[in-house]
Parts: C-alpha cells; structure tokens; sequence
C-alpha cells in the first residue's frame, strides 16, 4: 500500500505549485496512475481538503475524481490547517459521499480523514467524520505532531472502539493503551500529559472524600468507563484536603492495608495535613506519599544514609557556570565521601549522589530524570520565600515523582533528589524481589 497527496486548494495550486489548475488534476493522475501500474495499492491524502472545499467545491472534487479515477482505493480528506470544526467537517464529508456515489467507478474508493489540531478539536473532527462513513483514522499517539499536533490515537481508538462500537484492535492490545503511550513518551523524552483522557495520570483521579467512598461502592458514580479496559488505574488523590478513606484507599492501592481504627491511619492523616501546610504537596508526589506511608508504618527501606553535602558554585569571566557538589553518606555501615561537577548546582549534587551509591547499587544508572520543577509557594517574600521542588525520575519501565520544600532550593531539590533515588531502589527492589538489591564493591 503505497500513500500519495496532492493539492486540492486552488490557493495553493496558484500561489504554492505556480501552476494552472488542469495540470495539477493531470499531475495527480499521472502520479497515482504510474505507482498502480508498478503494482501499488494507492491512498490518497488529499491536502488542504476542506479549505480547498470551502474556497472552491467543485475543483475539490474533481481533484479527488481524478485521483479516483487514476486508481486510489483511499481518498483521505485532510484538515492541515487544522481550522475545521466538528459541524463543517459532518457537513463535507456528507457532500463528498454524495459525490462519489455519483461517479462512475467501480469498485467505490473508500473515504479517510487526516486531522490537525490547531482548532483543539482534531479528535471530534476525526470521529465526526467516522460517524459520516471514513472508515481510515489517521493520526498519531499522543497526539504529537506539528504545531499544534494531530488526531491523538489514544483518545481516538478507545472513543471509537468503547463508545461507538467500533473494532479498531484487540481488547487485550486496548487494554495497553496507557502503555504504549507511556512508552512513546519515554522515547520522545516528553512528560506525559497528565491530564491527557484515558490514559493519563489524572484520566481516573478521585480526590474529594466523598467521590472516593462513592467510587469504591459503584465506580460508575464518577467513571465514564473501567480504566483497566485502556490499561490505566484509579488513583486515589492524597491532600490535606483528603478524609481517612482517601488515605486508606490510597494504602490499598499500594498495597498495604490500613485499618480505619489502627493508630498508624491517623498518625498519617495528621502527618499529611502538618506536611502540606508547610508547603509540601502529594497529590503529584505520590512516590514521596508512599514513602511517608511506609515509615509511619516502620516498614520503610533506608538503603543509605545522608551525613551531609555542599555544593560550590563558580562562574568565571568567561561566564560559564561550573558546580562541585561534595556529598557525605553510609551505605551498609560504610561511610562514603564522593564529590561530583555539574553545569548547576542541582546536576553536580545528583552526579555526586550518584557516584556515592553506584558501586552499591548498580541500577541507579538506569535512573533519569526526566521533569524538574520549581515553584515560589509565597512570592510577597520575594527571594525568602519558601519553594516546592518536583523531581519526576524514570527507569526505563516507569515514572515516579518525589518532593522537597525548603526556603533553600537546594536544599528542597536535594530532599526530592535523595527520595527519588530511594524511591527508585524500592521499586526495583520489589520488581526483582528474588535478586539481591545491595552489591558491597
């Protein structure tokens, strides 16, 4: 199956081809006709579609005549400006099923649709014309694409499959959606969308205590479908605004199974509330929040022991900024000196972590960093004022996020790096739990 396009705008065939309107219907043909002849299967993706359709309708159609007519089995309506809304895009394709109906081809090409996003609504667009008889999506996961992107698939594929009734893949492929998002991602080396529907983090989020209990007794309260139908998860959201249920919904969901009445449960609670008036948020931390979970609950894992760091910072006439980062730790009972350079004080300070602790623990070099944020939490005080630190480390499988507050950045940047690295350790721990984790050098 091969894929040509074409222009379909007249605006572009004058001002972009510099050429007269007959000889582009002819170069289409002549091109379409020539990859049938050498024995492929063509799809037409007819560019600038609807604006073309909406200056001029009736050389729009005859560019997708033509292109029928030379042998395209697919005629692919594209949007690539982006600017089309839902009603126009029902409206033109109805009138471009007309047409073909009309024409005297045997067999009937088949209608596609190719959307952008530059108007936010490349997915309505898309299933608007799946709902008119395009039976061809094309689009991208994740939605990445130029400007302002494409179709987004993830949220394409479950609406047309779970909501329409249509079979695009396999339950069981459906059912790693959120996966194969995730992991697009991580090769683009862009954060996920957390609010991203159906498969981001926040898809299936529930934080008031009231939606929580609601949820836990019948999900269909507030979820539009089961979230392990597109490989996502409900996630339970702790903040200081969260009941006992939050809390113990949440320990659930890691595994752990809190009693309402045992002491732990609301030393946590008290704990959470105390934590996030001074600054700290978990509703994005959750790797920090379990982490606190498990040493209110003794059961938490220290795998090494910070004593104590510096970092210098130097920048010289030649205005480039060097850092040394000296960090003072136990690992197994051994005391461990490690220093490290960054381009920042940040950098230099996770290097020099990371020096520390790889000879006892070789998987941390499958850790990264892949987001950092910073946040003023009271500007009226100016350079004073106390900040949040969010540091989101991926090992290759998945993503955790851990937090720091501090009047100090790096101090703040330090604790989310420290519980980032713990956190990481623990996962793989418990990933690999019949491997010893410790390696003594």
């Amino acid at each position: 199956m091969g894929d040509d396009f074409g222009k379909s705008w007249d605006l572009h065939v004058k001002e972009g081809l510099k050429t007269s309107l007959e000889e582009n219907l002819a170069m289409i043909q002549d091109s379409i006709a020539y990859l049938c002849s050498q024995g492929r299967r063509v799809i037409y993706d007819a560019e600038h579609w609807f604006d073309g359709y909406k200056n001029n309708p009736e050389y729009a159609l005859q560019t997708l005549e033509a292109a029928a007519q030379a042998g395209a089995e697919w005629l692919v309506l594209c949007d690539t400006n982006g600017g089309t809304l839902p009603h126009e895009i029902t409206t033109i394709v109805e009138g471009v099923n007309r047409a073909i109906a009309a024409w005297p081809l045997s067999p009937i090409p088949q209608v596609g649709i190719h959307t952008h996003n530059d108007a936010g609504t490349a997915v309505a667009n898309a299933l608007a014309a799946v709902m008119q008889g395009a039976r061809m999506v094309q689009g991208t996961i994740n939605g990445y694409g130029e400007r302002c992107g494409n179709a987004n698939l993830c949220t394409l594929i479950p609406n047309l499959q779970l909501k329409l009734g249509y079979a695009c893949i396999a339950a069981a492929h459906l059912s790693r959606l959120t996966e194969s998002s995730r992991f697009v991602s991580e090769i683009v080396n862009l954060a996920p969308d957390e609010h991203a529907p159906y498969v981001g983090l926040s898809a299936f989020a529930h934080k008031g205590g009231i939606h929580v209990s609601a949820v836990e007794r019948n999900p269909l309260t507030y979820e539009h479908l089961q979230p392990e139908q597109v490989g996502n998860q409900r996630r339970i959201v702790i903040s200081e605004q969260s009941g006992l249920s939050n809390i113990l919904v949440k320990a659930r969901n890691f595994g752990v199974e809190l009693d309402r009445h045992h002491p732990a449960s609301r030393e946590l609670l008290q704990q959470l509330k105390e934590l996030e008036h001074q600054g700290y948020q978990f509703e994005a931390a959750e790797a920090s929040f379990e982490l606190l979970m498990r040493e209110t609950l003794g059961t938490r894992q220290y795998f090494f022991e910070i004593k104590g760091f510096q970092v210098h910072c130097d920048k010289s006439i030649e205005i480039v900024s060097n850092s040394l980062a000296t960090v003072n730790l136990v690992v197994n009972g051994e005391e461990i000196l490690a220093a490290a350079q960054g381009n920042g004080p940040v950098s230099a300070l996770d290097l020099a972590l990371r020096k520390a602790l790889t000879n006892f623990y070789p998987q941390i070099s499958e850790f990264h960093l892949t987001d950092y944020k910073v946040r003023i939490l009271d500007g009226r005080e100016g350079t004073l004022a106390k900040t949040r630190v969010l540091v989101e480390s991926s090992d290759g499988y998945q993503r955790w996020t851990t937090v720091g507050v501090s009047t100090n950045i790096l101090d703040a940047s330090y604790q989310a790096i420290v519980e980032g690295l713990e956190y990481g350790l623990w996962v793989q721990q418990q990933r690999h739990q019949t491997e010893p984790l410790l390696t003594n050098p």
